[in-house]
Order: structure tokens, then C-alpha cells, then sequence
């Protein structure tokens, strides 16, 4: 988060001479370039590391939280299988009832001693052999009954280790949530520390190409839902940073990418380490609008390649859905989807 307010002039260039940091664009936004670092820059350079710790806990909850809803899911439907499952097992069971009363009342005597006692041997017989013929359904009857129990057991069995497992899972998107509150707490507490003139510059600063439309040159997406997607990015220009929100009113980093590709018909992960390797890797020189590119070693923060050396991303809380030169943070990968 913090790192991306480093900004380097439009194209590929990532070198460090390219790179500015936080205190010397602040600085160039009110015309002074200190010899020294003040103790204002101090705080700068700690809301950024905050911004882009909290940034990294925001993509864990993104990745619990799409876990969860896995789960959530999975959950759900064995419940439902379970409910089917139930009802046949109770046809099945009132099904059998009706067989054994059946039987019952046709043959209750022992086969010999009812065919010496009955007076129609004949009609006996008949009866008798209805009789097997029922029982040898029953026991089929009773065979599926077991099956479906055994089934309808480890359903069960399953669905109790599914919700252990979602609770853990709610645990661990609380934890990150409240990792993400707390990083995010500090730096508006660092923030407020700073005297109006020294934030109305980091402000400036942070709001870089907000109001500004690039040139993005001629380049054409590659394909109609890279078009789609940029086109849809591009919609989002100037939409607040909101963490954990993929739209349509706020987004954080991956929540717009996802979003944008929802626009095109394209599902992508919620994670921008899972954006990352959505699609086929291109060189960061071939970049084409509607590329995705990932920044860190980590893949904490992403972006849409716009054209002519520019993204579009959701920067950080502050800084709303802008242009930025793609060279603004290190470790750029780019993917086609």
C-alpha cells in the first residue's frame, strides 16, 4: 500500500533512479526539497509500511474469507443431501412396514403345519410362493435400507468435519480482520500527527493521477474480455479504496480486478496471489490493456495494465481507484488472462 505512492515517470522503467519516495514527491508537491529527513518524514515512511502491512493482512482475509464461503457452500449442500437422503430412508423404512404386515397377515403359521391344515392345498401353495416372492423383496428392500443408512452416515460424518473446519475459518478471517482494523487504526493515528500543512502535501501526493487522464497510447487489448475488462476498470476511476470490498461503490486492490473481469464474464480469484496465476505470464515489455500486474514477491497488491506504461489500481484507504506508472512498485509480473 505504502510503496505505491513511489512513482516513477511513464514507461517500464523500475530502476531505483526511477523510483520516488513518499517524502521527496510531498515535497515536490510544495515546491521544497529538505537536505535532511524531519521527523515528519519519519511518520510518512511509517504510515506507508502500515499501509502496505495492512494492505498484505487485507489479501489474507480476502483468502479466508473466499475459503468460508467454499466451505459455507460445501456445508450447505451435504445438508441438503442429507435432507433427500432422509426422506428416502423413511419411504424406504414405511415401505418395509407395509411389506412385513403383509406377510404377517398372509402367512403367520409355519409353511408345513398351514399346508396340512388348510383346506385348499392347492390355493395354499399359491399363496405361499406370493409369499416368498415378497420376502425375497423385503430383504432387497432391507439391503437398500442399510446402504442408504451406511450413505447418509458419512454425509453426516463428513458435514460435522466441514463445520469444524468453517469455524476455524471464521476464526482466521476475524484474526485478519482485525490485523487489517489495527494497521489501519495506526496509520490514521500517525497521520493525524502530522501538521495540516505536511498532510495536505502527503495528500497531494498520495492522490497522484487522480484527476489526470494518460495517454495510453494506441495498443488494443488482447482479446474482447480484456477490452471488456479495462473498459469496466476504467468505470471505476475515482471509486474509494474500501478493504475486503470488490464493488461496485469501493474496492481494494484484487476487489477491483475481480470485479472488472465479472464486467467481461470472466470469474478470477478474490486473492491477488491467486490473479496472478489466472492466466498465461508475459513479459512486463508485452504488457497489453486488461493485463493483470502483481507487484512484490509476495503478489500483495495488484493492478490493470492500462497502456503506454500506466495501471489502473485501488491503491490504498485515502487514495480512490487511479492511474499509476506500472513501474511503481517492484516485482511487477504480468498476466494475460
Amino acid at each position: 500500500m505504502g510503496s505505491h505512492r513511489r512513482l516513477v515517470s511513464p514507461g517500464f522503467d523500475r530502476g531505483a533512479n526511477a523510483a520516488l519516495c513518499v517524502m521527496s514527491a510531498a515535497a515536490a508537491a510544495i515546491g521544497v526539497v529538505p537536505a535532511t529527513a524531519a521527523p515528519h518524514d519519519d511518520t510518512r515512511a511509517k504510515v506507508d509500511r502500515l499501509y502496505e502491512e495492512a494492505e498484505k493482512a487485507t489479501e489474507a482475509y480476502n483468502k479466508a474469507d473466499e475459503r468460508a464461503d467454499k466451505l459455507r457452500k460445501q456445508v450447505n449442500d451435504a445438508q441438503d443431501r442429507i435432507a433427500r437422503q432422509q426422506e428416502d430412508i423413511n419411504s424406504m423404512r414405511d415401505a418395509l412396514g407395509s411389506l412385513a404386515g403383509a406377510q404377517y397377515r398372509s402367512g403367520g403359521l409355519d409353511p408345513s403345519l398351514a399346508l396340512l391344515l388348510s383346506d385348499d392345498p392347492e390355493d395354499y401353495l399359491d399363496r405361499a410362493a406370493r409369499i416368498a416372492r415378497l420376502s425375497a423383496h423385503q430383504a432387497g428392500e432391507l439391503k437398500d435400507l442399510q446402504d442408504a443408512m451406511r450413505e447418509i452416515a458419512q454425509e453426516r460424518a463428513e458435514a460435522a468435519g466441514k463445520l469444524v473446519e468453517l469455524e476455524k475459518s471464521r476464526k482466521t478471517v476475524a484474526a485478519h480482520k482485525r490485523t487489517v482494523e489495527r494497521k489501519l487504526a495506526q496509520a490514521r493515528r500517525l497521520l493525524n500527527s502530522l501538521t495540516a500543512t505536511d498532510r495536505a502535501a502527503y495528500d497531494r501526493a498520495s492522490r497522484s493521477g487522480r484527476d489526470v487522464m494518460p495517454d495510453f497510447g494506441s495498443l488494443a487489448a488482447p482479446s474482447g474480455r480484456a477490452a471488456a475488462a479495462i473498459a469496466a476498470a476504467h468505470s471505476a476511476l475515482g471509486k474509494p479504496y474500501v478493504w475486503g470490498a470488490n464493488g461496485p461503490s469501493g474496492f481494494d486492490c484484487s476487489g477491483l480486478i475481480q470485479w472488472s473481469y465479472a464486467q467481461a464474464g470472466v470469474a478470477l480469484p478474490r486473492t491477488s496471489q491467486g490473479q496472478r496465476y489466472a492466466g498465461r505470464q508475459v513479459p512486463l515489455s508485452e504488457a497489453q490493456p486488461g493485463d493483470v500486474v502483481t507487484y512484490r514477491s509476495d503478489a500483495s497488491h495488484v493492478g490493470m495494465y492500462a497502456g503506454n506504461g500506466q495501471v489502473i489500481h485501488a491503491p490504498y484507504p485515502g487514495a480512490p481507484v487511479r492511474y499509476d506508472p506500472v513501474g511503481m512498485m517492484p516485482g511487477a509480473t504480468v498476466t494475460r488472462v
